[in-house]
């Protein structure tokens, strides 16, 4: 079973290495990095950790889906750039879909500080999975191709592109929450504060619930390059 891992890439010079070096590390078959538009050293770094990289439009969605189109792993895994795998993850995905039956899902997070509040985000974040169905895409969610294909990939809006794909996916299937752990750079969380971040993150859930479209939402919600004054 093999697993490609597609990474979506901007300005993360300072993150990409580790998050490729990772996922070889995890034991999986490919690493595909899709750039869409970085001025830094991110491209270099990538290819040099032995990734494959494609340029891309910018755009998290459509990086994604250029990456999962262009790879050729049965099984695809989508890592943030800022985010890395534990090393037995590859073989926590083979167990989880050796019997054919399960589909896809995600995997534990760990936030990289220290902190009750980070440890209760993880755990909140994990009980979504479980009770809701509903992964994040800094939860590393993974899935087979054909059911990935099936969906038609992940919906090309600027924001909660993964949102929308877990909807539709757990119409299909229950996600499996896997051990991983996914761990994740605290760097949002950090620059605006704990608890402002997730009420930020809550209140964008609520807005689109409402109506909001997520082009709409994405100018609340910056990249990492662009971090809001």
């Amino acid at each position: 079973m093999r697993i490609s891992v597609v990474i979506p890439a901007l300005n993360e010079a300072k993150c990409i290495e580790r998050a490729v070096s990772s996922a070889w590390a995890a034991a999986v078959d490919e690493v595909v990095v899709v750039d869409g538009g970085s001025h830094d050293a991110t491209v270099g770094l990538a290819e040099s950790c032995g990734a494959r990289v494609i340029r891309s439009e910018r755009g998290r969605a459509k990086q994604q889906n250029l990456g999962a189109a262009e790879s050729s792993g049965e099984v695809l895994l989508f890592l943030h750039a800022d985010g890395w795998l534990s090393p037995g993850v590859g073989q926590q995905i083979r167990e989880c879909l050796a019997d054919g039956k399960g589909l896809g899902g995600a995997l534990g997070q760990r936030i990289d500080a220290e902190g009750f509040l980070y440890r209760l985000l993880e755990h909140g974040n994990a009980a979504r999975v479980r009770w809701r169905g509903m992964a994040y895409g800094d939860q590393a969610i993974f899935m087979r191709r054909e059911v990935f294909q099936q969906l038609g990939g992940f919906p090309e809006v600027e924001l909660m592109e993964d949102l929308l794909l877990m909807r539709a996916f757990r119409k299909k299937s229950r996600p499996k929450l896997l051990p991983g752990p996914v761990f994740v750079d605290p760097r949002r969380w950090q620059r605006r504060g704990v608890l402002r971040q997730t009420l930020c993150n809550w209140s964008l859930v609520c807005a689109h619930a409402l109506g909001v479209t997520p082009d709409r939402l994405a100018r609340f919600y910056p990249p990492h390059s662009e971090p809001k004054v």
